[in-house]
């Protein structure tokens, strides 16, 4: 099962695909959104599809694909969490998981344009695997249990503007992590029974050459870890995203340029779907 929106931006049509056709959402919620992850809506839509209530959405599959959530409370997360990516940077692996933050304004579609402002010359990709929370979450007693407060998964690019995350960050990563359209997410989100978080492959490309090429295997600190940590710390809603970090073979590490005007990302997270976003610079 896959929880889609499209259609034009601002006017999204939730919607979710099942063996491969896809249904209209809208008599059933009004969008993904926090309210349909509070009431249990995964569920929900779930029954739906068993008893056969749903109609399918005429032209779906040439509607553009938007985020396939909006409106998080908030976006939480994590940096240096691949041993290989922690490595590249030459820093030691993180004894507690690094946190920063990412504004809802950030989120867009999966294959919308990467626009950037003329003064980000140190633009970066990341492919990540995301966590959406189901329930509210706040101090749980073990991974185990963070786990079960997950409600799907979902690819994201963490895209990043290096020059305001280091050089003009006065210490806080967060500067260079907010630029409109820097949470691109999709194309759909997979209940969390449907996948097994601890062994993903991730890959990205640039101009279409490999730059990033993992496994969710490779995190320092699993999903169910990051989730028990932090909510000591923090309490998370319905519908908040948290994105996991990301792989070695990032512009960072000095193998690769960052991104300039015409250059096209993909990113691909294994039964997560796909990306793919132009860069364009703009005045």
């Amino acid at each position: 099962m896959e929880l889609l929106r499209l259609g034009p931006i601002g006017h999204e049509i939730p919607a979710v695909r099942h063996d491969g056709v896809c249904f209209d959402l809208r008599p059933l919620i009004d969008d993904i959104d926090p309210n349909f992850f509070a009431a249990n809506g995964i569920e929900r839509v779930r029954k739906a599809l068993a008893a056969g209530e749903l109609s399918t959405l005429d032209g779906a599959d040439e509607m553009r694909i938007g985020a396939p959530l909006t409106r998080p409370s908030s976006i939480v997360c994590v940096g240096m969490n691949y041993a290989a990516h922690a490595r590249e940077t030459g820093a030691e692996p993180p004894e507690r998981p690094v946190i920063f933050f990412k504004m809802p304004s950030t989120i867009s579609g999966p294959n919308d344009p990467i626009e950037l402002p003329p003064y980000a010359t140190k633009a970066d990709w990341e492919v990540e695997l995301g966590v959406v929370i189901g329930t509210r979450t706040f101090r749980v007693a073990s991974a185990e249990e963070g786990l079960d407060n997950v409600a799907g998964y979902v690819l994201g690019n963490d895209l990043s503007e290096r020059r305001l995350q280091i050089e003009e960050s006065g210490g806080q990563w967060s500067k260079g992590k907010n630029l409109p359209g820097f949470t691109p997410l999709g194309p759909w989100i997979r209940p969390a029974a449907e996948v097994d978080p601890s062994d993903l492959r991730l890959r990205s490309w640039v101009n279409g050459e490999v730059r990033q090429d993992s496994s969710t295997s490779d995190l320092i600190y699993s999903v169910g870890e990051i989730i028990f940590q932090l909510s000591q710390a923090m309490a998370f809603e319905p519908g908040d995203v948290i994105l996991t970090g990301t792989p070695q073979g990032v512009g960072l590490s000095g193998q690769y340029p960052y991104l300039v005007d015409g250059d096209t990302v993909e990113l691909e997270l294994e039964s997560l779907g796909r990306h793919r976003q132009v860069v364009t610079v703009t005045e």
